[in-house]
């Protein structure tokens, strides 16, 4: 947890499950809220941010598409912590308004998705209005609310948000609880510019994107060797267009070690030598903290212990 001065951007506004992920890491830090991921990332790009907190993948939908992409283009930026939360939903609107009055939602894509199924046997028939965040959506609700405009005046009826997010900004609760899988957690990720690597924890991520070698039969196998062959084992693999044409992507991967590793080391030399565009994106300690155990062979004492008897082979010691 980091108590300095530093500014943090974050997808916005305040009561966004973004910002409970922004408390975990950094409570004491300067708060600055986005109004979307790009921008987030944006600012430390731009240096009127020292860190951006934004969303990478949930545990039900994937991937967050806007992180994924504009991590991997544009001036360089890397990860350098995550943090889980545990999402839970509210439908949420002005004091006044009954189930029956919902006709439209409005909620982030991803909290839509991970809703749909309890919202269509709450309110059969809503349909949803995108927000850029849950937050967003029912700030606007609350602020119209206060400003006496009659319901709906907005585009939407209710919102899906975060049971916090719903009291911080006096809507009423119509339901709770209302994500079709409970448990679900949602992983953020720390970005800052490049720099020192975090240190080496023992419970470590190392994030890149590669382009595939070649575009042939075999292609994705000769990337993924890359990791097989030093044991090396992915948490994470998402294939993303490259946006040059159709059938071209490159893929986001989430690889259990850190950059010191030895394993690591000889996963992104290899990897450098096979692909044509490597990106790393930092190497961070897990959020869960967990220790990851290579597999025998594969540990740095391993790769010493191999090294030092080729060497031996070559013979230079006393005749």
């Amino acid at each position: 947890m980091e108590t300095s001065s530093r500014r943090y951007a974050f997808l916005g506004p305040v009561g966004t499950f973004t910002e409970a992920a922004l408390l975990q890491v950094a409570p004491d830090a300067e708060h600055l809220p986005m109004p979307d991921v790009v921008s987030a990332l944006d600012a430390v790009r731009q240096g009127t941010a020292d860190r951006a907190v934004v969303p990478i993948e949930n545990s039900v939908e994937g991937g967050v598409s806007a992180t994924l992409d504009t991590l991997s283009s544009g001036a360089p930026l890397v990860v350098v912590g995550e943090a889980l939360v545990p999402i839970s939903f509210v439908l949420a609107a002005p004091a006044g308004t009954r189930l029956e009055d919902v006709r439209a939602i409005a909620t982030h894509p991803h909290a839509w998705a991970q809703c749909r199924g309890s919202v269509a046997r709450l309110v059969p028939g809503a349909v949803h209005v995108p927000a850029t965040s849950t937050a967003a959506a029912g700030a606007l609700l609350a602020e119209r609310a206060a400003a006496g405009e009659p319901r709906g005046s907005v585009g939407y009826d209710a919102a899906l948000m975060a049971p916090h997010s719903a009291a911080a900004y006096g809507l009423q609760v119509l339901a709770a609880g209302v994500e079709d899988n409970p448990g679900a957690v949602t992983r953020f990720v720390v970005v800052g510019r490049p720099g020192r690597v975090p240190a080496r924890t023992g419970a470590d991520k190392t994030t890149l994107f590669v382009h595939l070698p070649h575009d042939d039969a075999g292609a994705l196998l000769t990337m993924l060797e890359q990791f097989a062959t030093r044991g090396v084992n992915l948490s994470r693999i998402e294939s993303r267009p490259l946006g040059d044409a159709l059938g071209r992507y490159a893929f986001s991967i989430d690889a259990e070690g850190h950059l010191e590793d030895e394993r690591i080391w000889a996963t992104l030399q290899g990897l450098h030598r096979v692909c044509p565009r490597v990106v790393f994106l930092g190497s961070y300690p897990r959020a869960d903290r967990r220790p990851v155990s290579p597999a025998p062979g594969f540990a740095d004492e391993d790769y010493a212990a191999a090294r030092a008897w080729v060497e031996s082979l070559r013979g230079d010691g006393p005749a």
